[in-house]
């Protein structure tokens, strides 16, 4: 909740307005949220579990850049600003936190609490389980 408030006193004190209103229609753009975020973000492209408060069903939504305090993930319907969200991210786990915006079938999640992005950049296994169908043969000469 921490990174969710510093993000919206953030927005707020850069534009002087409440960016994070519950009008879709005066929401701002993805590139004008991006251009008021704070921190460093990892662009990259992965796969993510995504769940919004409220709903049973998790979706597979494309993780676009993410930073310790939040995402940028491609979601095709649209969803109300502060709505809580789960994001079960591979490396990291189960995070959860709140729509900070919705705009152009793209979302911005703030965290509860901080992660370590580089984590979800590590490699899920050294191939030690691949099948031994699924692996080359190299013969000797």
């Amino acid at each position: 909740m921490l990174v969710y408030s510093r993000i919206m006193h953030f927005a707020f004190e850069k534009t002087g307005m409440d960016q994070f209103s519950h009008n879709p229609l005066g929401a701002a753009s993805s590139d004008e949220a991006a251009s008021q975020r704070s921190g460093a973000r990892d662009s990259l492209l992965l796969t993510a579990q995504f769940r919004v408060a409220g709903t049973g069903e998790s979706l597979q939504v494309r993780v676009r850049n993410l930073s310790a305090g939040g995402l940028m993930a491609e979601y095709a319907e649209p969803v109300a600003v502060g709505t809580p969200v789960e994001v079960d991210l591979r490396g990291v786990g189960m995070v959860t936190g709140r729509i900070a915006w919705c705009a152009e079938r793209r979302v911005g999640v703030a965290f509860d609490r901080e992660i370590d992005p580089m984590a979800a950049r590590k490699p899920v296994g050294k191939g030690g389980h691949t099948p031994h169908y699924a692996k080359a043969i190299i013969t000797r000469r």
